[in-house]
């Protein structure tokens, strides 16, 4: 049997857009001679190799032909040249509804997908109790999937997807519906597949779940294959790919390290390369006031995803309006449900930032180790002060912008201990 999973070579795949519905359909029936469509490239002439038991990720940005790849893997999309070669049963999770008839029940279902899987009512029934069990959606699997929540609905994808003993399982984005204990309960599950020697594609916008658990990651852009590589290189890969700073020289050493720099020379403001949280809370008196900010990591690139355990920057300039005595400048990290997980000061840090005049500006760098769990934040940024006694709000941003920690060791509450664990056998010292 080949060593290869998933073999594909020089996949295209093209879309044709019509302007006009009536140009479609003159084209179907080959009525006119005139080409009267534009051609849009999901993929491109795209190569890669899946080898038996590895866990491989693609990642990249909407748009880059993810799902249409995996698509064509499992059958639902033809491509319109190269070929294929599959080794091993799949079994998909392409995306919530994928396969299910929305008037059956969740039984009704169960036997539906297994039956287009290859698999007899026999030994779909072997095969029932597990997939129950791990569904845990009680009574409802005698309801219409309809009237199902949309979790409910990927417990029940999934559940059928990894107990009918696929060869390559194959999943796309379609964890992010379920709530945090049944997310947990699946990566257990990848992590069972991955010693039993099964092949696993994973697509996620989840850096943190693709550095984990993906021996390889592929990465895409536009339809086009960039590179493929460890998981570390690509997401670095991806994270110059956000912010437009992926060039021909980083394309050749997507991990050559450098200190920390602040790349200006593109003309753009910090906040140019970032998406600002259009929901942030604004507000103070504006004496002065946060005109731009930014997020460096360690590899010197703007990015707003960080590796834990590294040190970055975030940085923000600052333009007074007013003359202003001993400003404080300050930060706070919040996570996604609203709770201030860290933050600081400059006074907290005692850091003299004596009198400020109108018309002046400051930049504040905070420079920090992040040992964040992995998974999504918030920043704030502010800037108060006093008056004699009187505290003052000059101008602060809450929730301005996101951050992500990318992760593949997390450990019990916010932050990392970083605890050193020893465990010794007294009887062999003793001996």
């Amino acid at each position: 049997m080949s060593s290869e999973a998933i073999k594909l070579e020089h996949i295209t795949k093209i879309y044709k857009l019509y302007g006009r519905n009536r140009d479609r359909l003159k084209d179907s029936l080959g009525l006119t001679k005139k080409k009267c469509y534009t051609e849009h490239y999901a993929l491109r002439d795209v190569s890669m190799e899946i080898h038996q038991g590895e866990t491989v990720g693609i990642i990249g940005v909407n748009g880059s032909g993810k799902s249409t790849i995996l698509k064509i893997i499992t059958g639902v999309l033809s491509a319109t040249s190269g070929t294929m070669e599959i080794n091993g049963r799949i079994s998909a999770l392409l995306e919530l509804g994928a396969g299910f008839n929305m008037e059956y029940t969740g039984l009704e279902n169960v036997y539906l997908n297994g039956t287009m899987l290859g698999f007899s009512e026999e030994e779909i029934n072997e095969r029932l109790q597990d997939i129950l069990d791990f569904a845990d959606i009680g009574e409802f699997i005698h309801q219409p999937v309809k009237t199902y929540s949309s979790g409910m609905f990927v417990r029940l994808a999934f559940a059928v997807a990894i107990n009918i003993d696929p060869e390559i399982l194959i999943v796309d984005e379609a964890l992010s519906v379920g709530d945090v204990f049944f997310q947990a309960k699946c990566y257990h599950k990848f992590e069972e597949f991955k010693k039993l020697g099964k092949t696993i594609l994973f697509v996620s916008h989840d850096l943190t779940s693709i550095a984990k658990y993906c021996d390889r990651v592929i990465l895409l852009n536009k339809g086009v294959k960039l590179a493929e590589g460890t998981p570390k290189d690509m997401v670095n890969m991806y994270k110059k790919l956000l912010v437009h700073q992926l060039d021909e020289e980083t394309l050749e050493d997507v991990c050559e390290k450098s200190d920390i720099v602040e790349h200006t020379a593109d003309g753009k403001a910090w906040k140019d390369h970032f998406e600002t949280n259009p929901k942030l809370l604004d507000y103070g008196e504006k004496q002065a006031e946060i005109v731009d900010f930014a997020i460096i990591d360690q590899y010197g690139q703007y990015s707003s995803i960080i590796e834990k355990g590294s040190t970055c920057q975030v940085k923000a300039k600052l333009t007074f309006h007013s003359q202003v005595k001993n400003p404080i400048f300050t930060i706070t990290i919040r996570n996604k449900q609203g709770t201030d997980i860290t933050g600081t000061n400059t006074m907290f840090e005692r850091v003299e930032t004596g009198t400020v005049e109108a018309g002046e500006t400051r930049i504040v760098t905070y420079t920090q180790r992040i040992d964040l769990q992995g998974g999504d934040y918030l920043i704030s940024l502010g800037c108060t002060g006093y008056v004699g006694d009187e505290f003052k709000v000059y101008h602060r941003l809450y929730d301005l912008v996101g951050m992500t920690v990318l992760s593949d060791k997390d450990t019990v509450g916010f932050y990392d201990m970083n605890s050193v664990i020893t465990v010794e056998n007294p009887a062999e010292r003793q001996g």
